[in-house]
């Protein structure tokens, strides 16, 4: 098995490198199916090392034809195996004909649909489906689906959790929900995108010995965060560094009955690494911010002009923790909006951009929407934004310029220069009151010590993933955001 790599790919992309392999560096289409099948079976050691029974669902086409392969092969290994045939043998072709011939020409017997089958075994392979797949599965196919979900025996699936759309990660009609899939030539954009995240499992990943420039050739529609991003914004400081080089961040929130948003933004953004922070919220909260943190610089404002001050020493302003939609935080909005300095927009900040009558663009901003926000934003429901995340990025980024992090399962941070990229990091425990407030902070913080929003962006989106999951180790159910407070500077200092 392969690493997984930094690209992610749309279905004709992964389809035009298997062409490219195939007709350019002539490699046979059976030899890619056997080293898919090679890879399935270590697979298969490996995640389950003491499974002996293995239960192999084929349906039709090449993933199909992987299925065969790896039925002959786990046979040839003295594994128990039984394999299904939802489809009829007699309509396979091709590749998929010759891996069906070569398995029944060693002895494999292949039996048809009875769910009583899916009983007592170690480990169901899912080989009904691949990325062809682009129409609802028809009543019956959607019965062997659930049967297969229903059991408790672990699922492998081949290349893409059979029901899934490859390409928007929308299940048709019904998915496969697997504990892992081993994807091959080029990870899907569909597994990080709706519903993928539920079905695919652990993700692992097998390039079928076919050259890194392969990849390269035909290009990608996405990339995967890594380190190396906190690397490239945040590099080691030098031994004579203080505080006024790190940056100076100015968080404008806290509305009545809400100061605890602005403490987590403001200390997540101390966290991170800012030099300096100063948070602007109401004059009764003072007190209590300060007694909490006493690192932040907190000042009450009351109006616009008490604001004006505090914008002019900022070197980044994060904007709508906790800000509320009342008069003053109208008030405080737009006083920012008037400003040139870069901005983090967040909270009930992108609630008043969605309201504005004017549209509003500016490049050195970064939008920070949860998917509710996002569907205000564009009008939208939030239903829509869930099902064509990567389609709402982008018209984000049309309508309002800048940098925009959609958050949810799988954010997506989109630039109008380069690719979208995706973070595979962070868990469901993550869902918690205050976790876009702590990326605030972070993104600012970041943006203020390396003075580039989309890096900073791309760098916050995954320390915020990564401590989060360091934060989970203890178990997800009932993490608090102030939780991430622990690990981020682990996290900042790579």
């Amino acid at each position: 098995m392969s690493a997984l790599p930094l690209t992610i790919h749309s279905v004709a992309q992964v389809r035009a490198m298997d062409a490219y392999a195939i007709e350019q560096l002539g490699i046979p289409g059976y030899t890619l199916m056997t080293r898919a099948a090679e890879a399935s079976l270590l697979t298969l050691r490996s995640e389950w090392p003491r499974a002996t029974k293995v239960l192999i669902i084929c349906g039709a086409g090449n993933n199909a034809g992987d299925g065969y392969v790896l039925a002959r092969l786990a046979r040839a290994a003295r594994l128990q195996v039984t394999v299904i045939a939802l489809l009829d043998t007699h309509s396979l072709r091709g590749d998929a004909l010759q891996a069906w011939q070569d398995f029944s020409a060693q002895g494999g017997v292949v039996q048809s649909w009875d769910a009583a089958l899916l009983a007592d075994q170690d480990v169901i392979v899912d080989a009904i489906f691949g990325t062809g797949l682009s129409r609802p599965l028809d009543p019956s196919m959607c019965a062997c689906v659930a049967a297969i979900n229903q059991t408790r025996c672990p699922v492998l699936a081949l290349d893409v959790p059979s029901g899934l759309n490859a390409d928007t990660g929308l299940v048709l009609g019904a998915a496969v929900r697997a504990h892992r899939t081993i994807s091959f030539v080029g990870l899907k954009q569909g597994f990080y995108l709706a519903d993928g995240p539920n079905h695919v499992g652990r993700l692992l990943f097998d390039d079928l010995e076919l050259p890194a420039t392969v990849a390269k050739k035909i290009g990608c529609v996405a990339q995967r965060l890594d380190n190396d991003v906190v690397q490239h914004a945040l590099p080691r400081r030098s031994r004579t560094s203080h505080k006024g080089q790190q940056g100076h961040v100015l968080i404008v929130g806290g509305g009545l009955g809400m100061p605890g948003a602005v403490r987590l933004t403001g200390e997540a953004c101390l966290r991170a690494g800012s030099g300096l922070v100063t948070v602007a919220t109401r004059p009764e909260h003072v007190s209590a911010l300060v007694a909490g943190r006493p690192e932040l610089m907190c000042r009450g404002v009351v109006s616009a002009d008490d604001l004006a001050a505090h914008i002019d020493t900022a070197d980044v302003i994060a904007i709508g923790p906790g800000l509320g939609q009342d008069a003053w935080a109208q008030e405080l909005f737009k006083a920012v909006m008037t400003t040139d300095k870069p901005l983090i927009v967040d909270a009930d900040a992108l609630n008043l951009l969605a309201k504005r009558a004017a549209p509003c663009s500016r490049e050195n901003w970064v939008l920070t929407p949860h998917p509710g926000e996002a569907a205000r934003l564009l009008n939208w429901s939030t239903a829509q934004i869930q099902q064509a995340r990567m389609q709402a990025l982008h018209d984000l980024m049309g309508r309002y310029g800048g940098t925009v992090v959609l958050k949810g399962a799988g954010t997506l941070v989109g630039t109008q220069a380069g690719l979208p990229a995706i973070c595979d990091r962070g868990n469901p425990g993550m869902a918690a009151p205050g976790m876009g407030d702590v990326l605030t902070g972070i993104i600012a913080g970041i943006a203020a010590q390396c003075g580039d929003l989309v890096l900073a962006a791309r760098a916050g989106v995954y320390v915020h993933a990564v401590a989060g999951d360091m934060a989970a180790r203890h178990g997800e159910r009932g993490m608090l955001a102030s939780d991430l407070f622990t690990h981020l500077p682990s996290c900042v200092n790579p």
